[in-house]
């Protein structure tokens, strides 16, 4: 049985993941022959991105709703170095959403599925008039990640 409230994922919705392809360029590597450790975060916001516009609340949307959207903490754990021209996936998934939107990342090489890096962000919803923080999300996320759920 599945129990919905409103503002709530429901019990059985499963958490809404996207996913972005990446080639890691030439100009992304160090002298090392990997791809910068900073690198990294790029590639989250590649599939932040993708997830964003899953739920239609890309930062376009976000700033039309009044809101800015800061990340406020990034962590990150390099499991295996990325290497020029190899093709990996980064996938995130929304895992917070009521106070904050915490998004959890991996990457993993496309052709052995083996994971790379795993991390995760944290936003939060400050008002674009005012500059306050907003301490839960604001109705418009939760009107609009209920919208996918009720699709699925």
């Amino acid at each position: 049985m599945t129990t919905e409230t409103t503002g709530r994922r429901p019990e059985k919705a499963p958490w809404l993941s996207a996913f972005a392809d990446v080639e890691i360029p030439f100009h992304d590597v160090d002298v090392m022959e990997v791809a910068w450790h900073g690198h990294y975060v790029k590639y989250f916001e590649i599939a932040r991105c993708a997830l964003l516009r899953r739920f239609d609340y890309d930062y376009p949307q976000m700033q039309a709703s009044g809101y800015l959207w800061p990340i406020v903490e990034c962590h990150l754990k390099y499991v295996r170095p990325a290497r020029y021209g190899q093709r990996v996936r980064v996938t995130a998934t929304l895992t917070e959403y009521e106070n904050r939107l915490r998004i959890a990342y991996e990457i993993h090489d496309i052709a052995t599925e083996t994971r790379m890096t795993k991390g995760y962000t944290v936003q939060v919803a400050v008002d674009a008039r005012n500059g306050e923080l907003q301490f839960v999300s604001p109705p418009v996320v939760l009107s609009k990640l209920e919208a996918v759920w009720a699709a699925i």
